[in-house]
C-alpha cells in the first residue's frame, strides 16, 4: 500500500513511524519535516499528505503533530479526507471500522514507540463496517464534502 506520511517535526516517533510502515512493506511518500527543503508547518504538510488520499496517489495517510489534533483538522479540510487523531489502538480500530477513516493522525507528544505499534496493528488490521447504519453515516460526511465543494 502506498501511505503519505507527514510531521512537523523530526521526531524519534516520526522516524520510528516511517521506519514501522516501511518494515511492514508499505511504499511510503514523505511531507513536511520528513522531506528536506518541503514547508514543514503542520497546516501545509498535513494537507498534502491528506490531498494524496484525496486525489488517490495514496491510499492511506498518517500526519503527525506535536499534539495531532493541528494535523487532524488540517487534514480534515481535504474534501474526501475522514482523518482521525487515534492515541490508542481501541480508538483506531473504532475509527476504521464506524468511520472509515483513511488518514490516521499521530501526537508526536504522546505516541512512544510501543504504542506507535499497537495503533498501527489495530488501523490496519480493521476495515470499515458493512452496518447499515455506520455506511449512512460515512455517506452523510461524503455529502457534506460535496456540498462544500460546491459552495
Amino acid at each position: 500500500m502506498r501511505i503519505s506520511v507527514s510531521s512537523d517535526m523530526d521526531e524519534p516517533v516520526a522516524q520510528a513511524l516511517v521506519a514501522e510502515l516501511r518494515s511492514r512493506g508499505h511504499e511510503v511518500v514523505t511531507h513536511g519535516a520528513l522531506r528536506p527543503g518541503v514547508d514543514p508547518q503542520w497546516a501545509v504538510c498535513s494537507a498534502a499528505a491528506a490531498g494524496d488520499v484525496a486525489d488517490g496517489s495514496s491510499e492511506q495517510a498518517v500526519v503527525c503533530c506535536w499534539t495531532g489534533t493541528g494535523a487532524s483538522i488540517a487534514a480534515n479540510k481535504v474534501p474526501g479526507v475522514r482523518a482521525a487523531l487515534c492515541t490508542d489502538a481501541s480508538t483506531a480500530d473504532g475509527a476504521r471500522r464506524w468511520n472509515d477513516a483513511n488518514v490516521l493522525a499521530l501526537s508526536l507528544r504522546l505516541t512512544s514507540e510501543p504504542l506507535l505499534k499497537e495503533i498501527l496493528d489495530a488501523w490496519f488490521g480493521g476495515e470499515a463496517s458493512e452496518d447499515a447504519e455506520d455506511r449512512e453515516n460515512v455517506a452523510h460526511v461524503e455529502r457534506l464534502d460535496r456540498a462544500r465543494a460546491g459552495s
